[in-house]
């Protein structure tokens, strides 16, 4: 008999009630650390009481109205997010898979809307995640990601992660854009090089196609830059943001240039709950939190630290592990063992990480994570290593 939460979920043995910064509690009282942030989603970690006390506020005066009428908590954080970035408008959703959607119709309409309707091919690459609706897995292609699921969107060219010429020969008269994150999350923590994010920009210029960035996972601070393009000096005509931008209440947006945006006219698109009252007034003390260089310079310096301590991990549990990648506190132990032995150790050493792809585990804590809970977290990940090399695995 199917149990009445559809079963698409390996879900782990564990249920949390409460949670304060970077750590979660059972209701019988175990505590763990949370090197997870839900994801990447809570960038501040649990219960932070700036965002407690503007949800609080916000609940008890309006939670909901439609995007019929004005929304001045809406336009407040529009136009932070405007002054922040490359972008001359926003559009809010409630999540990444939504910003995609998004994404992908912007840039159609943009060539239609020019007088070329046939340029609606996107290049995506191998190892990307976008979402689970039916145009999120085309954009990916993996078989993991679409078997069973067909037919699929079509309009989507794939080439292999890092290969310059292969991307340079999909590029057609029908090519309408190009699509990735500039550090692949569920593709295992694999960041674009600075210099190969520049050529793409060069690249897209050339050609005309449209530049569009998937920050879902690596934006909002995660890198030590309020977004991760930043660390190359360039910028997209299209970025898609989620997860940390709401600090765990489901917020997501599309960024965009007037020029990128241009198609998407009066009735083009729409959303009944993305960028409601409730969200908004979170997102706006987010971005008042995190869009601050004291603050990313703080997540700089915590990145670095563990990052170096992740390295001595490394060296003292070579048969478990190989290599620590990633940029900021989007971290990735790349692993000799299997990541998913990894991960379940850690439960017993209460401590929470993620698998992704090539045999990574995902380290993606708080940005408000302490020293202290850095130390913790080395000596608990060490513990789930001794554990993985004593079972011989």
């Amino acid at each position: 008999m199917i149990p009445s939460l559809l079963p698409t979920y390996a879900r782990a043995p564990l249920a949390f009630e409460r949670g304060d910064g970077s750590w979660l509690e059972t209701a019988d009282g175990r505590r763990f650390l949370d090197l997870s942030s839900g994801i990447a989603v809570n960038a501040l970690g649990h219960a932070h009481p700036a965002l407690v006390a503007a949800l609080t506020e916000q609940a008890a005066k309006l939670w909901h109205v439609s995007n019929l009428y004005q929304i001045p908590a809406q336009q407040a954080l529009a136009d932070r997010l405007v002054a922040a970035t490359f972008a001359d408008t926003v559009f809010f959703t409630n999540s990444g898979t939504e910003a995609l959607e998004l994404a992908v119709k912007m840039v159609r309409k943009y060539w239609f809307e020019k007088g070329q309707p046939e340029r609606i091919e996107i290049v995506t690459f191998s190892g990307s995640f976008h979402g689970r609706s039916t145009a999120a897995i085309a954009a990916a292609g993996s078989e993991k990601m679409v078997k069973g699921f067909g037919p699929l969107m079509p309009g989507f060219t794939h080439v292999e992660f890092g290969d310059h010429e292969a991307l340079r020969a999909a590029i057609s008269e029908n090519t309408a854009a190009v699509l990735i994150e500039p550090v692949q999350g569920e593709g295992g923590i694999r960041p674009v090089p600075d210099q190969c994010l520049k050529g793409m920009r060069d690249l897209c210029d050339e050609t005309g196609a449209l530049l569009v960035y998937d920050e879902v996972q690596c934006g909002m601070g995660r890198t030590g830059k309020l977004f991760a393009h930043e660390w190359a000096g360039i910028a997209p005509d299209i970025m898609m943001v989620a997860k940390g931008i709401g600090g765990g209440f489901p917020l997501g947006a599309v960024l965009a240039t007037e020029a990128a945006a241009a198609g998407m006219t009066l009735g083009s698109h729409g959303s009944t709950y993305g960028g409601n009252p409730l969200g908004c007034a979170v997102g706006a003390k987010v971005m008042e939190i995190i869009d601050d260089p004291d603050f990313l310079a703080e997540v700089r310096r915590k990145a670095a630290s563990l990052h170096q301590r992740l390295e001595g991990l490394v060296a003292v549990h070579p048969e478990v592990f190989e290599e620590v990648r990633g940029l900021g506190l989007m971290l990735g132990l790349k692993c000799r063992a299997p990541n998913t032995d990894v991960v379940k150790a850690g439960y017993d050493a209460h401590v929470l990480t993620v698998p992704a792809a090539d045999n990574v585990v995902r380290l993606l804590p708080a940005l408000t994570i302490t020293d202290d809970d850095i130390t913790e977290a080395i000596e608990r990940l060490d513990a789930a290593a001794s554990a993985v090399k004593g079972t011989g695995k």
